[in-house]
């Protein structure tokens, strides 16, 4: 089989333990492209913090699959896909998650907003995974909600993160009562990540693969938390990372190792090793 793309999950999978890029993995990447395939990045952060990612490995131009699937472009100003959960939506997820000692975002693809919260170790794990303040602003607020009523906003993804188990369970049942079209899941540790009910990153492999001509079969998906799971189990081949959860790794086709141990650049080049003749893009 020729796999003409290669779609990446950043946060657990491309970047290791320290949120940094290995040279193995940069390497494997350009190995990739030269084989002919297609990179992109399929995860759970917003535009321009994958964006800043995909600078750094030379993917300036191709188009990012973010939000879970729910903003899909190569800039900003001109996306391919996006879906948008409306205001009122907005409010009601908010209003409910208020009720939990969580951290609420709303990530809209340009900036984000918060309420504030004390436990500063909370504060530097969500800036990870919406990117840099500087390119991506952040406005924490003392209520999202009473934001809300003066300022209706309609954003691709909702993320909350809990200290509790039990209430993360809990605010997910009360959501899934009260509003049935969210997609739920959750991409690293504690969060609670919210898109419409049509978005995944599966969805948003399609949505590309259309724009590109490249089927799922094509493709391979590399990836190691919850919203990888549907992507992983239909692309072509898919790979769970070595940190993966058990769960995640038995839907696999493949597990690889770790990605403190370079998992993603091991993965790359057993595969696309074999590829002889690259593929071609207009």
């Amino acid at each position: 089989m020729v796999y003409r793309l290669l779609a990446l999950d950043i946060d657990g999978t491309l970047l290791k333990s320290n949120h940094r890029l290995a040279k193995e993995t940069k390497e494997a990447i350009d190995y990739a492209k030269e084989k002919g395939a297609y990179v992109t990045f399929a995860t759970g952060r917003s535009f321009p913090s994958a964006k800043k990612v995909a600078k750094a490995l030379k993917l300036d131009d191709a188009y990012l699959i973010t939000h879970d699937g729910a903003f899909v472009a190569s800039e900003v100003e001109e996306p391919i896909f996006e879906r948008r959960m409306d205001s009122e939506r907005v409010y009601q997820i908010v209003d409910i998650l208020e009720n939990y000692h969580c951290h609420i975002r709303l990530l809209h693809e340009k900036y984000a907003v918060g309420n504030k919260v004390r436990q500063r170790n909370i504060i530097a794990r969500m800036n990870i995974g919406v990117g840099d303040p500087l390119f991506y602003p952040i406005n924490y607020v003392d209520s999202p909600s009473n934001y809300l009523i003066d300022q209706p906003l309609t954003v691709p993804k909702i993320r909350a993160q809990f200290w509790s188990e039990k209430e993360r369970q809990d605010a997910m049942e009360e959501i899934s009562e009260s509003i049935k079209t969210v997609h739920m899941t959750s991409s690293i540790e504690g969060s609670l990540d919210i898109v419409d009910s049509t978005t995944s990153k599966a969805k948003g492999l399609q949505v590309l693969g259309r724009k590109l001509g490249i089927s799922l079969q094509e493709m391979v998906a590399i990836g190691s938390y919850e919203n990888d799971e549907e992507m992983i189990t239909q692309a072509g081949l898919g790979i769970a990372m070595g940190n993966s959860s058990v769960n995640i790794k038995n839907i696999a086709d493949w597990v690889t190792r770790s990605n403190n141990q370079n998992g993603v650049g091991y993965a790359v080049r057993e595969v696309f090793r074999k590829q002889l003749h690259p593929a071609v893009y207009k």
